[in-house]
């Protein structure tokens, strides 16, 4: 397992400043998160590979997650959110081979079309799976926060998804999302196989809130436990809002 570091914990400052906050974050592997004031565009991506290159950094993106719904029931809007994931892809080829992605969710035409959301949702990431696979990125799917209407969200749904997707395709486990649910260990213990990066930040199990780990109701030993017992070898990554050193020592000290 390794130790890496989400941009969201300066996603509020310009892309231009929060760069040298990522070289002084305290960890090498760095996951980019393409929203907002930190969208990837081509002058961005030359100085992300400046640094990859200076400081020995490895990269993975996280797509775009507001604005998006991959279940979306219109077709034209439903195509440009693809449009802009697989845009995503493209940056994540170009800086490392991993993408991060959340599933659909359900709209108001669900009540009128029962069952439609699931069945969008497995079209549109078997879409991206094929983009990522023309652009050698491997893409994963991520489990998702309550209360929101995702599609994927508990352990039940994401046995339901891999039974269905008929795809190769790799998740990443967040901890605090599976927190709210209660099913932490229980994600680890059924998905150990496919389950390829792991996201950290703390909750009080009420709210996804991004606290510092070890600020919340998470039990960190009894999870990291889990994930050494497990097949899963990949990047642990923060995904706090502040604390993010704090994070990275607890963190260390349990693995």
């Amino acid at each position: 397992m390794e130790l890496a570091i989400s941009t969201l914990f300066c996603l509020q400052d310009p892309f231009e400043d929060a760069l040298p906050e990522i070289i002084r974050s305290g960890s090498r592997c760095i996951e980019i998160v393409d929203v907002g004031p930190h969208t990837l565009t081509r002058s961005r991506v030359e100085r992300l590979q400046e640094m990859k290159a200076s400081y020995d950094l490895r990269y993975s993106v996280h797509a775009p997650f507001t604005d998006v719904n991959l279940s979306a029931d219109d077709d034209y809007v439903r195509n440009a959110i693809l449009e802009r994931l697989e845009e995503s892809i493209r940056w994540a080829s170009e800086l490392g081979e991993i993408l991060v992605f959340h599933p659909g969710n359900r709209t108001v035409v669900e009540r009128f079309s029962s069952g439609s959301a699931w069945d969008i949702n497995l079209s549109s990431v078997r879409r991206l799976l094929r983009c990522a696979e023309e652009y050698g990125v491997k893409a994963l799917i991520e489990n998702v926060p309550e209360p929101f209407p995702y599609v994927l969200k508990s352990v039940e749904d994401f046995c339901r998804f891999f039974d269905e997707i008929n795809h190769e395709v790799g998740m990443v486990l967040d901890i605090a999302h599976a927190n709210l649910r209660g099913e932490a260990l229980e994600f680890i213990r059924r998905f150990g196989e496919y389950i390829e990066h792991v996201h950290v930040s703390d909750n009080n199990g009420a709210s996804d809130i991004h606290l510092r780990v070890g600020e919340g109701s998470i039990d960190w030993g009894k999870t990291v436990e889990a994930l050494k017992e497990s097949p899963f070898d990949g990047w642990v990554t923060i995904e706090s809002y502040h604390g993010v050193k704090e994070s990275l020592e607890l963190l260390r000290s349990l693995l």
